[in-house]
């Protein structure tokens, strides 16, 4: 059984929300930094993303005896995460906006759709794929001398973002990606690579629609 210590340091829950903050930590990993260890036969990152299966199932709305019917999970297990859910309850009240897909990002971009020059956003998000920031990063001509990784990740990492969609329109109207555009994301996403900031997404929109890259197998 895989304990937290066998991991590598970067990966472990607990040093990675230290490093980049809670929002960047997917649920599993979320729940990993509560419970802090595994149980009856489980490491805690397979135990926890049980968890994590069974709270969005209920949306969140889980029992104390719904959670120890989970094995590995007794008493104290559950109280932890009860008593975490109840304090996010009772003290932060946020509206967010959740991507699941390439049309959850639509209403985020279009406000660029009838410009006459193009526009790239960059919208960033934590680990449960809500939005943390939505911004323009340039407008004028798309060329991978104007949208440099330094500047489109410089404050995704202030944001301490787990992924990020891109997004640019074209005033053309064509959907299909440029040789320019399919250079410029293949050099975004290998910079995600290296900071491990993951590419989920770019989109082109134009009057026309809108093209997805994920949707068209070019995102990895």
């Amino acid at each position: 059984m895989k304990r937290i210590k066998d991991l590598p340091e970067f990966s472990r829950p607990r040093e990675k929300l230290k490093e980049r903050g809670a929002k960047a930590l997917s649920d599993a990993e979320l729940i990993a930094a509560i419970l802090s260890s595994g149980g009856k036969g489980l490491d805690v990152m397979s135990l926890s993303s049980k968890v994590a299966k069974a709270i969005s199932g209920k949306k969140g709305d889980l029992s104390l005896e719904e959670l120890t019917k989970i094995e590995g999970i007794g008493l104290a297990k559950a109280s932890q995460i009860l008593a975490g859910f109840e304090l996010a309850r009772r003290h932060i009240v946020v509206e967010t906006i959740k991507i699941t897909e390439a049309k959850d990002v639509l209403p985020l971009i279009s406000r660029i759709t009838n410009k006459q020059q193009e526009y790239f956003i960059c919208i960033s998000l934590n680990g449960a794929n809500e939005v943390i920031e939505n911004r323009t990063v340039t407008v004028g001509l798309l060329d991978r001398s104007q949208v440099h990784p330094r500047e489109v990740f410089a404050d995704v990492i202030t944001d301490r973002a787990a992924s990020v969609i891109f997004a640019h329109n074209h005033p053309s109207g064509a959907l299909e990606p440029s040789n320019s555009d399919l250079k410029i994301h293949e050099q975004l996403t290998e910079a995600g690579r290296i900071l491990g900031i993951k590419v989920l997404d770019h989109i082109i929109i134009s009057k026309k629609g809108y093209y997805s890259f994920q949707e068209n197998g070019l995102v990895h």
